[in-house]
């Protein structure tokens, strides 16, 4: 899910401070239903590299096996000849992870099963097995249900894994972010599994402006208090290339103390660094303009760093997190690194420069390093699946995001990936009366960036042909909460709705929508409404499309009313352990979205879930009509989703 459905307004882009204080001790005691209790999870690929190879090694003679392994295998960016890449280059562990992968490919194609290998299996015995599954037609929510397996959908989430583990990003951590190899070896994997099983497979390709941090970006005060800032908990790094040790000085502008509303222009104008002495770091109070146009003052000043602390008003506290975009709103990347801290971070510095002025001391010292790669022209990818059958004037889309962020990415977004590829291979025998058409979008992380692309290069009669569209955005949060999508729905599971769509829209969104609700009631389950802002559905939405779609929840922090009604604890939807810290999802630096960031059984009964949703959207003829007049407007849709996904000044 983008940064939109977050626990973070957007006016308050990090938590405060003291909300890292607010853990329970070992000894507190907190509600847990079932599905929350610790589950015995499977071991990591990389403990696990000797059962998949021996799996691996007992169907290399299976042709299919063989030959998606060396369709992952040549995935890897070659760093010379391809013969010598595949023969000497590669080193014996990152061989065995590609191995991993292609077994991975195996089980989740049903060519064999991975036994007693997962710490999770669960599938019930009185479940068909998966050639009963493979071989019948599932075309109600009686067949196909019962096919929606724990392990099938857990040896997907298994192989994103093992893509992450074998390309790491420009960090040197396990990565499938948009733009970077990890990425596309995820699309590689769904394209191939959806053209064995019979679907049509289209890999569309956009562009898009590509930055990512090499290492981890340092703020370190060297004097008068030396103290290493902690990059999250305590500032975050603007997306700039530079390094710099070098003395700290204040821009014009300030508003201290701080008035109720924002006020303070700090950095805005060339005449804040009148004075100011070049070869300086600038510190910079937050508001009145662009981040952007505040750093290329203090750059043309002569500043050799910036630090923006938060403003100070209610609301505009804790450690910042903000966008380099200039006085048009275009996306910059400084020659000098920018750190974005809390408001009582910046105080902290300029009380330390005001004292050292006063006394005629050394001033404070500050370094800054952060390092990056820039591609303002990067390549992505969405995965387009249509069913072989279905009336191609009525089709039902079915997508998830396929990206990361921050690494791995296996909660937010492998799980829907994974939920929406095993329903679609348990469907591959079907012929539904509407076609189907399953997506698995690229750049959502970045702003929604795949689903504007699709939505807005279709011409408007196969816009028209669209009539519903069904998101799967996050779907094994441990300390779950059970969200349905509803373009009326409130923002951020209890506020309030924050966009208006085509009237269209709305009544038709309650088909898929009160099948959601139709089944989770029937299993005996709560569930919440929730708008489709941060989604890819939204996408879909501003062209007057309806949609509906599940989430279970990332980040923090889960209410007392949520606890109600899920179980479970206050505080972060991820993980095992009650905390307050954010989680690993929204956390650049943490690098902790991994498999066991996921709970297999939320997985399996919300995967249920959103698969009685899409096979009874194939039959489906109440909406097919609905998007019959459907316009993509792409400066409103644009214009809404960045300003909610970005915090620009």
């Amino acid at each position: 899910m983008s940064g939109s459905l977050r626990s973070l307004s957007s006016n308050q882009t990090a938590r405060p401070r003291e909300c890292h204080r607010r853990k329970r001790s070992r000894g507190s005691s907190f509600r847990r239903s079932p599905a929350n209790s610790r589950v015995s999870r499977s071991k990591s690929p990389r403990s696990s590299l000797r059962p998949f190879a021996r799996w691996f090694a007992a169907v290399s003679r299976s042709v299919a096996c063989s030959s998606i392994s060396r369709k992952v295998y040549d995935s890897r960016p070659p760093t010379g000849p391809r013969r010598q890449h595949r023969r000497s280059s590669v080193r014996p562990q990152t061989r065995r992870r590609l191995f991993v992968l292609g077994a991975a490919l195996c089980v989740a194609m049903g060519l064999f099963a991975p036994g007693g290998a997962s710490a999770v299996a669960s599938t019930n015995a009185a479940d068909p097995t998966p050639a009963e599954c493979d071989s019948r037609v599932n075309d109600t929510p009686s067949k196909l249900l019962p096919c929606i397996q724990q392990d099938d959908l857990w040896g997907h989430m298994q192989a994103f894994q093992a893509i992450a583990d074998a390309n790491p990003g420009p960090d040197g951590h396990p990565s499938r972010n948009s733009g970077e190899a990890g990425y596309k070896a995820s699309v590689d994997y769904v394209a191939n599994l959806m053209t064995a099983a019979g679907y049509d497979v289209t890999i569309q390709t956009y562009h898009f402006f590509y930055f990512a941090f090499v290492g981890t970006p340092v703020f370190t005060e060297v004097s008068p208090t030396a103290h290493d800032y902690t990059v999250v908990d305590e500032w975050n790094a603007g997306q700039a290339i530079g390094t710099t040790t070098a003395d700290i000085q204040p821009a014009g502008g300030f508003v201290l103390p701080p008035t109720p509303l924002s006020s303070s222009t700090s950095g805005c104008t060339v005449a804040d660094f009148s004075g100011f002495v070049s070869g300086r770091i600038a510190l910079i109070q937050r508001g009145g303009c662009n981040f952007g146009v505040k750093v290329q003052n203090a750059q043309a000043a002569g500043a050799t760093g910036v630090i923006i602390f938060n403003e100070g008003n209610p609301g505009r506290t804790g450690v910042l997190a903000g966008s380099l975009v200039d006085a048009a709103g275009n996306r910059i990347v400084p020659t000098i690194p920018v750190a974005f801290t809390s408001f009582a971070t910046g105080i902290h510095l300029l009380t330390e420069y005001q004292d050292a002025v006063q006394a005629g001391t050394a001033l404070p010292v500050v370094h800054l390093d952060t390092q990056g790669i820039v591609d303002p022209n990067r390549e992505d990818y969405n995965v387009i699946a249509d069913s072989k059958g279905g009336n191609k004037n009525h089709i039902v889309v079915v997508d998830a995001h396929l990206d990361a962020i921050y690494g791995a990415g296996m909660l937010d977004n492998a799980s829907g990936s994974a939920t929406i590829l095993d329903i679609a291979l348990k469907m591959k025998n079907v012929t539904p009366l509407n076609k189907l058409r399953f997506i698995w979008f690229g750049g959502e992380e970045l702003g929604l960036f795949g689903s504007k692309f699709y939505v807005a290069n279709l011409a408007k009669t196969e816009l028209s042909h669209i009539g519903y569209d069904l998101d799967a955005d996050v779907t094994a949060t441990p300390n779950y909460t059970i969200g349905v999508l509803d373009p009326a729905g409130p923002d951020l599971f209890g506020g309030t709705s924050s966009q208006t769509f085509p009237n269209r829209v709305y009544k038709a969104s309650t088909v898929g929508r009160d099948q959601a609700i139709q089944y989770f009631d029937s299993i005996g389950r709560n569930h919440e409404l929730f708008s489709p802002v941060g989604t890819d559905a939204i996408s879909f939405n501003f062209a007057g499309i309806p949609a509906s779609g599940l989430l279970t929840g990332q980040d923090c922090c889960k209410t007392q009313g949520e606890v109600d009604l899920f179980g479970g604890y206050l505080g972060n939807f991820e993980g095992n352990v009650p905390s307050f810290d954010g989680g690993c999802v929204d956390n650049p630096f943490r690098w902790c979205d991994n498999l066991d960031n996921n709970d297999p059984v939320v997985l399996t009964f919300m995967s249920k879930a959103f698969a009685t949703m899409v096979v009874q959207m194939a039959f489906d003829t109440k909406v097919m009509s609905a998007s019959n007049n459907a316009v993509y407007n792409p400066k409103l849709a644009i214009s809404a989703e960045a300003s909610r996904r970005f915090t620009t000044q």
